[in-house]
């Protein structure tokens, strides 16, 4: 069992290893956790759940051995990267703790067909709604984030006429105006670079479990964000 962003505050914890009868659903393994920890009913309506690094609907069993995460809404190795995934295309799709080098992974990606490279950079800002901000902290599913990282970029490839994409986010402790999240695209022209980079930050921001918490000078919180409709039916 799995908790994630504001849930493991409410739990208490990030997770740990249960045991529950035959044919229990993942739905039933909430309703447990939620009479545990009062705190995580409220929670309910928004939250979503993963079996396995996928998500599932409440209704699905669990069976022995399963990894079950549950995961509010959210706001994806080498040495510089704990999680990455290089497709045989050139996509690439990294989480790391370092500082972002943007201009890196667009060398990587730029082939002598390109004509347009459009890098959006996400940017930690000091103040949300007038309120100073001191810094930013990113936790995420990692090895599940990763997977639909990969799955959003290639999506994205195949439908727009660009040559390659990476989508990289930093997790960990950020100041303000450092960089967050990253996505790159490269094509042999400009409207498809922007129109590939505009989808991949938006999408990254409703499918990709990363959750992050904002610090301020007199208390601290969790930002509130939404799953994208496709996911609320499950």
């Amino acid at each position: 069992m799995l908790f994630f962003g504001i849930l493991k505050d409410l739990a208490g914890c990030a997770g740990e290893t249960a045991e529950f009868p035959e044919g229990t659903t993942i739905e039933q393994v909430w309703n447990r956790y939620a009479a545990r920890y009062p705190g995580l009913g409220p929670a309910r309506a928004s939250v979503l759940a993963a079996r396995n690094q996928e998500f599932a609907a409440a209704n699905s069993p669990v069976a022995e051995g399963d990894e079950i995460a549950f995961l509010p809404p959210v706001s994806g190795g080498s040495a510089r990267y704990t999680h990455e995934t290089v497709e045989r295309e050139g996509h690439f799709y990294a989480l790391t703790r370092d500082p972002l080098d943007v201009q890196g992974v667009t060398r990587r990606l730029l082939q002598g067909q390109d004509g347009a490279v459009v890098a959006f950079e996400g940017v930690v800002r000091n103040n949300t709604r007038g309120r100073p901000t001191l810094y930013l902290t990113y936790e995420c599913y990692e090895s599940m984030a990763i997977k639909v990282m990969t799955q959003i970029g290639n999506e994205i490839a195949a439908s727009h006429a660009i040559s390659r994409i990476a989508l990289v986010h930093r997790l960990g402790r950020m100041e303000i105006g450092e960089t967050s999240v990253a996505v790159i695209a490269c094509a042999p022209h400009r409207r498809p670079a922007f129109e590939a980079a505009l989808e991949g930050i938006n999408r990254l921001k409703r499918f990709v479990p990363i959750w992050k918490k904002e610090y301020f000078a007199d208390g601290e919180v969790w930002v509130d964000g939404e799953w994208d409709d496709s996911l609320r039916g499950l």
